[in-house]
């Protein structure tokens, strides 16, 4: 009855969040051109994973559950915080027994649109992306058997995974297919870039109007920063000092290709304001940090993307590429941490 009342409760949060994303996904036109910056008309998901209500309210719970980690104290939320962009702060990540880890914590905002997930993209979907913490010995470090064995030994769970997937048992498969269906509802909100190309001229301040230009232009970040979700889904050595002994072999590691060495995903530019520290490695704390980094065409040179190099930009270009990039926060949305069954 609990189950039942929890997940009839989340129902009405889950139509406002479909009918705000249809909202969110319809195009936006500026007079009679079609820009590239539209956002796309739905939100992408595999035949056999088609979300629902009850589907994102189960994989919410798991998402905010740390009971299912090696010591019960960490879940995907610890590291993927609403409160933070859908991140941590943190330049670089903290894992099992509180270990620095070597990359940032990307955001989930708008993962879905993603072709492929993490900084290296050694994942395929978010089906795939949802299981490698539990993996990993340095996140939740929880073996796939003892992670099903957690959720099955939890009545509510059980109860839930009937209602959510009837005729599926309850194995990492069917947890990573809820965990992914929630993470397509964190999506990002209109910000004041989108109310300009929808036809309010006086959402953008002349500043902003003048960076995206910029940004389109003389800036070059469009090279890369393209479409709705600002990323071409590619990966690029953008020339970051790197601290440790060995340097990060980014993309190359799981694609042995010269120009992928060093090489990381384009990161969405979707709410960038909240989501500080920067970079891959977390090396810079602001946006006029990054902004000086492109502008100086990259530190380390060796592999360095074709399209890196310096750009010459004046202190009023920087000021009005910095307005632009702000506009691309919309307002944060409400939250609802779930409670856990017992």
């Amino acid at each position: 009855m609990v189950v039942r009342q929890t997940i009839e409760a989340d129902v009405n949060q889950y139509r406002i969040a479909l009918a705000v994303a249809c909202t969110l996904l319809s195009p936006c036109v500026i007079g009679t051109a079609t820009e590239t910056w539209q956002r796309p008309q739905f939100v992408p998901a595999p035949p056999d994973n088609q979300p629902n209500a009850v589907r994102v309210t189960l994989g919410r719970t798991l998402f905010f559950d740390p009971r299912l980690s090696a010591k019960g104290v960490m879940s995907c939320a610890s590291c993927h915080n609403p409160a933070l962009g859908w991140s941590d702060g943190r330049p670089t990540a903290v894992g099992h027994d509180m270990k620095i880890l070597p990359r940032a914590t990307p955001t989930i905002v708008n993962a879905a649109f993603n072709h492929l997930q993490m900084w290296d993209g050694r994942k395929a979907s978010l089906e795939e992306q949802a299981l490698g913490p539990f993996e990993s010995k340095d996140e939740q470090n929880l073996a796939l058997p003892e992670l099903e064995r957690r959720v099955r030994s939890i009545s509510g769970y059980v109860d839930m995974f009937a209602v959510a997937y009837p005729n599926e048992p309850i194995t990492s498969r069917t947890i990573a297919k809820a965990i992914a269906s929630f993470e397509r509802t964190v999506l990002s909100a209109d910000a004041p870039f989108d109310l300009w190309q929808a036809g309010d001229a006086k959402a953008l301040s002349v500043s902003a109007q003048r960076g995206f230009e910029l940004f389109k232009g003389k800036a070059q970040c469009a090279l890369c920063h393209q479409g709705f979700n600002f990323t071409d889904n590619g990966f690029h050595n953008i020339g970051l000092e790197d601290a440790g002994e060995r340097a990060d072999p980014g993309r190359f590691a799981h694609r042995a290709v010269a120009v992928l060495r060093g090489a990381f995903k384009t990161p969405t530019l979707r709410d960038i304001t909240l989501t500080a520290p920067y970079m891959h490695n977390g090396a810079y704390t602001t946006l006029e940090q990054v902004i000086d980094h492109y502008d100086r065409g990259g530190d380390v040179k060796q592999n360095l993307d074709a399209n890196m190099r310096p750009l010459g930009l004046h202190a009023r270009e920087k000021e009005d590429l910095l307005e632009f990039l702000r506009s691309l926060t919309g307002a944060p949305r409400q939250v609802m941490v779930p409670n856990l069954p017992q």
